[in-house]
């Protein structure tokens, strides 16, 4: 609601500036709790003492809870959640939104050092919640697991800044969202196909009005007490890394990519995650199809169609060599 309100007051900027605080707080509350736990579990040799002896599961990657293999399609499925990284719009728009390509490299190292460490945390934080809380968690509620160790650990007041950051990790994720889908409805559809001559002004209440469009859908979707959110996560992360993954990474790396080809990806991506998804083919993740044959839709179409115009072709060969 939050981030909603500042959307509709044009207040959009006040929560993109405070998008490095928001990072800096989940940062260290992420590595906090499970540390803490650690703690007062009695140090890291007791705590992985006790998870060899609970779960040895834990310490063994192709092997599941309930002590059987991990089977190809499932290996293959989990290493792609890594595809869906080149579509995600809320990532994107922050390396689109840098100064100079000069910085892209120190941005690249930010940004795998603080994906490597938060995330090797964020699995630290389940594997120690399993063995520190006494009443094991079940169904949803198993998401609950940093919110539920992090009231059982800390004293109310810290326990407040460490859940206040939870929430910041969730409004900058979701500002991003907005922020993305409220300027592509009002740009790229309304104004290039229903209202080519919209004023700013008519714009920017196209944009406010997509807002509470999209976030009454997202507010529906969540109202579901039995729905994961990884599972609804998983979907939308598919998606955008079916749709836009093979585009993006088409138009940077490949100088024949055509407009025509970027079009065809994206829809093919975007239609065989869909499908894909209803039929749970193989059991295999549904980005994997996606990718792949939003990738051979891209090269198809782009050699079928004609090659991209001189200026386009000179804008590609001028990226690698910028440094402005």
């Amino acid at each position: 609601f939050v981030v909603v309100f500042y959307t509709l007051t044009g207040g959009f900027l006040a929560v993109c500036w405070t998008d490095f605080i928001q990072g800096v707080m989940m940062f260290f509350a992420i590595l906090l709790v499970p540390a803490a736990a650690i703690h007062l579990l009695g140090g890291p040799s007791v705590t992985l003492t006790a998870l060899h002896t609970m779960e040895p599961s834990f310490f063994n990657p192709f092997q599941k809870p309930d002590n059987s293999t991990l089977g190809f399609i499932e290996f293959i499925s989990l290493m792609g959640w890594g595809l869906g990284y080149f579509g995600q719009p809320h990532i994107l728009v922050r390396f689109m939104a840098i100064r100079s390509s000069a910085e892209l490299g120190r941005a690249m190292h930010i940004a795998m050092t603080w994906v490597a460490i938060s995330l090797a945390a964020a699995v630290l934080v389940g594997m120690v919640g399993h063995v520190y809380l006494t009443d094991p968690l079940f169904g949803t509620a198993t998401e609950t697991v940093f919110l539920v160790m992090t009231n059982s650990i800390f004293n109310p007041f810290v326990a407040g800044l460490i859940l206040s950051a939870v929430l910041a990790a969730i409004m900058s994720t979701a500002s991003a969202q907005l922020l993305v889908a409220a300027s592509a409805f009002a740009q790229d559809f309304y104004r290039s196909l229903l209202h080519k001559t919209a004023s700013q002004k008519e714009l920017v209440w196209v944009s406010r009005l997509s807002v509470l469009a999209i976030a009454s859908l997202s507010l529906a979707l969540a109202m579901n007490p039995e729905s994961l959110i990884l599972d609804m996560v998983a979907y939308a992360w598919a998606g955008f890394g079916a749709a836009f993954g093979p585009a993006l990474l088409a138009s940077l790396f490949w100088r024949r990519t055509t407009r025509n080809g970027i079009l065809a990806g994206i829809i093919t991506g975007g239609v065989t995650v869909l499908v894909w998804k209803q039929f749970a083919l193989f059991g295999l993740y549904e980005i994997i199809p996606g990718f792949i044959f939003a990738l051979c839709a891209i090269y198809i179409v782009s050699r079928l169609d004609k090659e991209p115009a001189k200026s386009i072709t000179d804008t590609f060969d001028a990226v690698g060599k910028s440094e402005i």
